[in-house]
């Protein structure tokens, strides 16, 4: 109990630091890296995922054409 006491703490000052700092023009420009970098992460991902779900489509259906073709010739 007194560790998460001790991580709600912590929390809530990082946040109050992360108002403080927001309100200067270098944190400004700062955060909106952080954004920036998130962003690209999050939206790579999203395509990463995406890729490999239309890839395990492809082979997937190949699979199933292929044994619709074994199925016919018997």
């Amino acid at each position: 109990m007194r560790r998460l006491s001790w991580l709600v703490v912590g929390v809530a000052l990082g946040f109050v630091g992360a108002h403080f700092v927001n309100q200067t023009p270098s944190g400004r420009r700062f955060f909106d890296q952080v954004n920036r970098g998130a962003r690209e992460f999050s939206d790579a991902l999203a395509e990463g995922y995406r890729e490999a779900d239309e890839e395990f489509t492809d082979a997937l259906n190949d699979v199933e054409r292929r044994l619709a073709k074994l199925e016919a010739k018997n």
